[in-house]
């Protein structure tokens, strides 16, 4: 997690929000589709702790992992 806040520091707080945003969208997403966190992590390949980093919004989360876990519940992310 100490991580995640030193990459923080050096985002600008607009961009924070988007993060924040395309985690809580996955989060939603996912309960919608009756999943659990557990569960999630097994479809996209990655550790449970991953998935529950990507819905709080931490930005040190891998981009790859974040798009990845939208798109396995349909959301997309326009530019």
């Amino acid at each position: 997690m100490a991580q995640g806040k030193r990459i923080s520091a050096e985002i600008p707080d607009g961009v924070l929000d988007v993060i924040r945003e395309m985690g809580a969208a996955a989060k939603a997403a996912r309960l919608r589709a009756g999943e659990g966190q557990a569960a999630a992590a097994a479809r996209l390949g990655v550790h449970v702790q991953t998935i529950g980093r990507i819905e709080a919004g931490e930005a040190g989360v891998a981009i790859g992992h974040v798009m990845g876990l939208l798109a396995l519940y349909g959301v997309t992310v326009k530019l």
